[in-house]
């Protein structure tokens, strides 16, 4: 496998940067991560790290060099985090859990997968052309493609569902999408794509490196926000076959031994979240949503 890789982050002009990203890889198969933690409910920077640190930790357990099932794991590691805010906002007496949206994908076998849940977006350019993008769990988005006026008094930015909510969040999985030599996947927070258009992500991707384009479009959100800017935060890769030369920012797995898992993800140092994650309080999350898996399709039988 071969790819290039560049993340950014940059904090806007609000009081904490509550954004979180990393890839990780094995011999065959990478993952890329991102999560914005919500404002307006305690710790969003902690829901945040928690579900890149979950996904990350099953990613790494899992991918032995590949995911059995790529689908399943992005639904198990989707809820796993979402079961490990809820028990972090429990341990520590929260009247309000923190909570974060989440966008992953895995690339594997020379195909992209990938679950999102709110607003973190995942784009995929081809030729200079928007192949495809994630849908927004908002009310905006739900107007757009509903003709229903019952919408017209709510705020339509706001967001049904996330990780950390008190019900079960609701998330879209897509792929697998087979990739060509020179796709660009960009990972973003809702702080870059609320600032530029569609046309101007698009064409900064595809005539750019990623080296290139991540800091541009970063810097042109915060340009476009002023004071007032949200945190913004960039995750994109290029898919490069194996046999391309090897470019600035590449990664090449090609000489990593079977059993080698590499990660930007590392252990959260912020406060009250200093301690790596349960790795038994992961298996148990996992061992619940199996069960009501279970309990659900006897339940249609």
């Amino acid at each position: 496998m071969k790819f290039s890789v560049f993340q950014l982050s940059r904090r806007g002009g609000r009081e904490k940067n509550e954004d979180r990203m990393g890839y990780c890889y094995t011999r065959a198969s990478a993952l890329f991560v991102l999560a914005d933690g919500m404002g307006g409910h305690p710790k969003g920077e902690v829901a945040a790290q928690i579900a890149i640190q979950t996904v990350s930790a099953m990613f790494q357990r899992q991918a032995r060099p590949v995911l059995h099932d790529v689908a399943d794991f992005l639904s198990e590691a989707l809820l796993a985090a979402h079961h490990q805010i809820l028990r972090y906002g429990h341990d520590k007496g929260l009247l309000d859990a923190p909570r974060t949206t989440l966008v992953a994908a895995v690339v594997q076998c020379g195909n992209a997968h990938w679950a999102h849940c709110g607003d973190s977006r995942l784009y995929l350019v081809r030729g200079g052309e928007l192949l495809q993008r994630t849908r927004d769990h908002s009310y905006q988005e739900l107007r757009k493609g509903s003709s229903a006026s019952g919408l017209g008094s709510v705020n339509r930015n706001v967001l049904f569902t996330c990780l950390g909510s008190p019900t079960r969040p609701l998330f879209d999985t897509q792929g697998p999408v087979p990739l060509k030599e020179g796709d660009r996947m960009l990972l973003c927070s809702d702080g870059l794509w609320s600032q530029l258009d569609e046309g101007t992500i698009t064409g900064q991707l595809a005539h750019q490196t990623v080296a290139q384009a991540v800091p541009d479009l970063v810097e042109d959100a915060l340009r476009q926000g002023g004071e007032a800017s949200d945190n913004v935060t960039a995750l994109a890769m290029e898919w490069e076959t194996p046999d391309s030369p090897e470019p600035p920012q590449a990664v090449s797995t090609d000489s990593i031994s079977p059993g080698v898992f590499a990660s930007t993800i590392q252990a959260g140092s912020l406060e009250g979240f200093t301690d790596d994650l349960d790795d038994a309080a992961i298996e148990r999350s996992i061992a619940e949503i199996n069960e009501a898996i279970r309990r659900s399709a006897a339940h249609k039988v």
